[in-house]
Parts: C-alpha cells; sequence; structure tokens
C-alpha cells in the first residue's frame, strides 16, 4: 500500500461475459463492429451491469501547475501562459470547452500549482505556487507531494460523489511535458533523445534546451525511480501528484476514465505503481504526437482509440475520443437481438428457404 492506496480489483469479469454473449446475439453479423464491440464489453464490466448504461455526467477535471524548468526556455510560451488559459477555460473559450460541449461533458479546473493566483472557485486545492525546476532541484517537498496526492484522491471522490460516471483527466502547464518525459523516459528506461518532443512548439534551440533539462531531470530522478511518491517528489511537480491520485482513486472507486495525452500517460504510469491494476479502469483516448506518449501507451500495454496528431492536452484528445465510447455504450443497449427483431441468425435458415 502506497499512501492508502490498495491494489485495485479488475472490472467485472462476468458481466464483460453477459455482455460478449449478448454482443452475438444482436442484429449484426458477430465481430463485425469491431473495437466498438470490445469497448461495449469493458464498459458494461466497469458499471458492473449488462446492458451498460449511456454517461450522464462525463466530467473533464483540468489539471493546472506551473513548472520551474519553463524559465530555463523549454516551452514556445511563457509560464503566464496558464494561469491565463485557467480563465479562458473558465470563461469557457478553450478547445476543452468546445469538445466537452459537442462529446456531451462538462469541465471542471483545477489549480494546484499555478505560479499566479487564480479564481478562488478553482483554488481550494492549490499546494504551492509553481512546483521546483526539475533539472536542478526537487519538484515538491514531502508534505507537498503528500498534499497534492491528498489533492487528486479528495477531487475524484468529490466528482463520482456528485453523480459522476466517467472521468476524464487533462492538464494545463506551460513546460510540464518536460518534467512528464522525466517521468516517463525514467520508468520505461529510454534515452532523453528517444523520448522528447516539441511540446508546445519549440525550435531547435529550444528542443536543445529541452533534451539537456531532461537529461539532468533523469539523473536526479533515477536514484528513487524504484518509489513513485518519491518520484513525484523529485522530479514530478504537484499537479503530476495530483493526476496521479486522482486516477488511482477513479480505479479504486470503481470508476471508468480516458486518459489524455503525454502528461496525464504520465502521472498513469506513476499510478499504475502507487495503485496496481488500475490501468483496467482507463481508455487511453488517443495518441499524441509527442514520442515520450507512445512509450507510456506500450509500457502500459494500452491502445489508444484515435490518433489525430493532437499534441494540444487539456483533456482534448480524450474528449475527441468520447463520442466513440458513447457509440460502443449504445449499440450494446441499444440495438434489438435477432429474437427482438425476429430477424433470422446465420445458423437458421432465412425467410426465402422458409417460404420454399
Amino acid at each position: 500500500m502506497t499512501h492508502g492506496f490498495a491494489p485495485v480489483a479488475a472490472p467485472d469479469a462476468q458481466v464483460r461475459a453477459a455482455a460478449e454473449q449478448r454482443q452475438t446475439q444482436l442484429t449484426k453479423p458477430a465481430g463485425s463492429l469491431g473495437r466498438l464491440e470490445t469497448l461495449g464489453n469493458w464498459i458494461a464490466a466497469c458499471q458492473g451491469v449488462c446492458p451498460p448504461k449511456q454517461f450522464e455526467r462525463a466530467r473533464v477535471v483540468v489539471f493546472a501547475g506551473d513548472h520551474g524548468v519553463a524559465e530555463y526556455g523549454v516551452s514556445a510560451y511563457p509560464s503566464a501562459v496558464t494561469g491565463q488559459m485557467v480563465a479562458n477555460f473558465l470563461a469557457g473559450g478553450a478547445a476543452v470547452n468546445a469538445l466537452a460541449a459537442v462529446a456531451g461533458a462538462t469541465v471542471r479546473v483545477a489549480d494546484i500549482a499555478v505560479a499566479g493566483d487564480t479564481d478562488p472557485s478553482v483554488s481550494q486545492h492549490k499546494v504551492r505556487r509553481g512546483s521546483g525546476s526539475i533539472d536542478r532541484e526537487d519538484a515538491l517537498t514531502d508534505d507537498e507531494v503528500t498534499a497534492a496526492l491528498a489533492a487528486g484522491r479528495a477531487i475524484a471522490d468529490e466528482e463520482i460523489d456528485a453523480g459522476a460516471d466517467l472521468l476524464i483527466a487533462g492538464d494545463m502547464g506551460i513546460g510540464n511535458t518536460t518534467p512528464a518525459t522525466v517521468l516517463i523516459a525514467t520508468l520505461t528506461g529510454t534515452e532523453p533523445v528517444a523520448a522528447v518532443g516539441r511540446g508546445t512548439g519549440v525550435d531547435d534551440a529550444g528542443w536543445i534546451r529541452k533534451v539537456a533539462a531532461i537529461r539532468d531531470g533523469m539523473r536526479r530522478a533515477r536514484p528513487v525511480a524504484k518509489d513513485p511518491v518519491d518520484l513525484l517528489r523529485v522530479a514530478g511537480g504537484a499537479d503530476f501528484a495530483a493526476m496521479t491520485g486522482f486516477l488511482a482513486q477513479a480505479a479504486t472507486r470503481r470508476t471508468p476514465v480516458i486518459l489524455d495525452g503525454v502528461v496525464v500517460t504520465a502521472a498513469a504510469l506513476v499510478a499504475e505503481d502507487i495503485a496496481a491494476g488500475a490501468k483496467e479502469w482507463w481508455l487511453p483516448g488517443h495518441r499524441s504526437t509527442e514520442p515520450a506518449h507512445d512509450l507510456a501507451l506500450k509500457h502500459l500495454r494500452l491502445e489508444p482509440l484515435v490518433d489525430l496528431g493532437m499534441r494540444l492536452g487539456e483533456g482534448s484528445g480524450a474528449l475527441t475520443a468520447l463520442p466513440i465510447l458513447r457509440a460502443a455504450v449504445a449499440t450494446l443497449a441499444e440495438m434489438s437481438t435477432f429474437a427482438d427483431a425476429g430477424v433470422s441468425t446465420a445458423d437458421q435458415p432465412d425467410a426465402i428457404d422458409l417460404v420454399k
């Protein structure tokens, strides 16, 4: 057990088997809906009921936090953008807002470590102003990593207690792909240059600075790589620790999660170490263009739903995939069976044969 987290039980295998059986009775050739069928079966198993129910309160939580490493030229944008984007989320003007509206989800923002002040409505779980620059100092203190994990856990509990039946973790933080890559490369044993992407779109000189920062961050992270909480303290950040607690607690509470891109999936790697088996409750919404994201997905053995060349974060890739998950639920729950519809099955004579 790590920081109160125990291994997580898998979704209901008996209900999954019932869903698989129901798929064979629906008015379609067996397996003809491809991955929609396995997705529907997974949701049924997560909900513990077959047929599954359509999501009534899909909820996105965007975890916002700044990172000291952004001061050293690893991003194309200044740190001030983090706080400005939090205000944009609250005003409904960001990609996450537009995508949530079309996917049938609502958005919550949680300021965990934004460097400046944000609206009091989003900062009740704030741990600190910006996390340390991980290439040269620890991201957090012992007390702060504990507080951030607890914050993520509490946010998951708040949302599930309020009726959320599907959760999406999103992120906002200038410079956050640098600690994400440090965490992923450290946990997957990958060399920095093979894991580093362009993030928000840095130029060649910025990419070189980013590789150096990740190399130095990994040097500091390796001695604590076997201890997930210490790894978050040294090389993650308050937002990463909060996302880790959120993902682990969602699984503990038997609530499915759509993962977003490289930042959220870095937290997922650590969350699986903290709460073994949690990944059975997660579905990657997309594959981002960040090399580290693909490394993390392969390590978790999770297959993303879409690959659209996205790299925004915020929960945008997960939200783009949500309608596919809704389609999987709808087909399993709302299609008629052969018996109900009076349609002949493949192993029955069809109507023409009966006339003959």
